[in-house]
C-alpha cells in the first residue's frame, strides 16, 4: 500500500500527493534559498550585476537609509560597498511560505564589514540581521519582489582585526577571487 492510502474504504486518510509535488516543493525552496545566496555573494564580491540578478526588473528593496526600486537600491549601494576593503555574508535560519508562485522567505545572517583605517567604527562592524522577502516565479524564475533588510543589531569591530598570520589565499572583489579564477580555470578544462 502507497503512504498516505486508506486501509479501508470506510476511513479518510491524508490525501495522496502526486509524486512530484514533494519534490517540486523541495526544489523551489531550494531555489529560493540560491536567490538569497546570490544576492549575498554579489554583494561580498562586489559583483552589482549578481546582486541585481537576485530581483525581479520591478523588484524593491527597504534597507537603513534606502527604500526604493532595484535600480536606484544598486546606485545608492554601490558607493558604501566600495568604501569597505570587505564584506562577508553569513546566511543562518532560512524560512519560505511557499504560496503558488508567490513566496514569503525569512533568512536570519550575520554580515561582517572591513575596511581601513581598521579603527573607523563605521568601516569595521558586524550586523545581525533578517531578510523578510516577497519572492515570486516569473518564467520559470524565483526572484525577489520586494525585500526588507532588516537589521537587528550592529556592533564595532574597530581596532580588532589582526593580519594573517601567513601567505595564503587572499579574497578579491575585483574578479579576483580565488572562486572566481577557480570557476574560470574548471569551466575552462570542461570545456576542452
Amino acid at each position: 500500500m502507497r503512504t498516505g492510502q486508506c486501509s479501508s474504504p470506510t476511513r479518510q486518510g491524508p490525501a495522496v500527493q502526486e509524486p512530484s509535488a514533494p519534490l517540486r516543493e523541495l526544489a523551489d525552496r531550494q531555489l529560493i534559498h540560491e536567490v538569497v545566496l546570490t544576492y549575498c555573494r554579489g554583494v561580498d564580491r562586489l559583483d552589482l550585476d549578481l546582486v541585481r540578478s537576485a530581483y525581479h526588473p520591478d523588484g524593491v528593496d527597504h534597507h537603513t537609509g534606502f527604500s526604493g526600486p532595484v535600480d536606484a537600491y544598486i546606485a545608492w549601494v554601490e558607493p558604501l560597498l566600495r568604501a569597505f576593503d570587505g564584506t562577508q555574508h553569513i546566511i543562518g535560519n532560512h524560512s519560505v511560505e511557499l504560496l503558488g508562485d508567490h513566496a514569503v522567505a525569512e533568512t536570519y545572517g550575520t554580515a561582517v564589514h572591513w575596511g581601513s583605517p581598521a579603527d573607523d567604527a563605521r568601516l569595521n562592524f558586524t550586523s545581525g540581521f533578517r531578510y523578510v522577502d516577497h519572492l515570486t516565479r516569473r518564467d520559470g524564475r524565483w526572484a525577489i519582489v520586494e525585500r526588507f533588510a532588516v537589521r537587528e543589531w550592529t556592533r564595532s569591530d574597530a581596532g580588532l582585526r589582526i593580519a594573517p598570520e601567513a601567505d595564503g589565499p587572499r579574497p578579491g572583489r575585483d574578479g579576483s577571487d580565488p572562486l572566481q579564477d577557480l570557476t574560470r580555470r574548471v569551466r575552462e578544462a570542461a570545456r576542452s
